[in-house]
């Protein structure tokens, strides 16, 4: 956590893979800024190395990925293990999107903190966040 910023929590959201479509992300964005939080938005269609190396760089408290694409599968284990081996092991994973309840437990096996799904309330996604770190900042 950067001392320079002690008390905001920082959240890095990205957009894994090859999606086209961003306005949630930017949505997303704009109500955690709302709610306090610094957000750094890496852009569109981001390997899960950039998305690791981009956390360690802006020192992140919380990850959100956004995937409309169907590749969650494969794009969101992938993105938890970078950030493992880049030393953010304690670093919460948050998926946004279109996600089947189906795979949600296999998301929550691989290291995701919280799924959330279209049309879900920003203030309970802020809300999801200060539980998960608000005790560390």
């Amino acid at each position: 956590m950067s001392s320079t910023a002690a008390s905001t929590i920082r959240v890095l959201i990205a957009k894994p893979g090859l999606d086209g479509h961003d306005r949630g992300a930017k949505v997303i964005a704009r109500a955690l800024r709302d709610a306090g939080m610094e957000v750094i938005y890496t852009g569109l269609r981001q390997t899960p190395e950039m998305i690791a190396e981009a956390a360690l760089q802006e020192d992140v408290d919380v990850v959100g990925l956004s995937i409309l694409s169907g590749a969650h599968l494969a794009l969101v284990p992938r993105v938890r293990q970078m950030l493992d081996e880049q030393g953010l092991a304690d670093v919460p994973v948050l998926v946004g999107g279109i996600i089947p309840d189906e795979d949600i437990p296999t998301l929550e096996q691989a290291g995701v903190a919280a799924v959330f799904g279209p049309g879900t309330n920003t203030e309970e996604i802020a809300k999801r966040i200060h539980e998960l770190v608000g005790d560390k900042v």
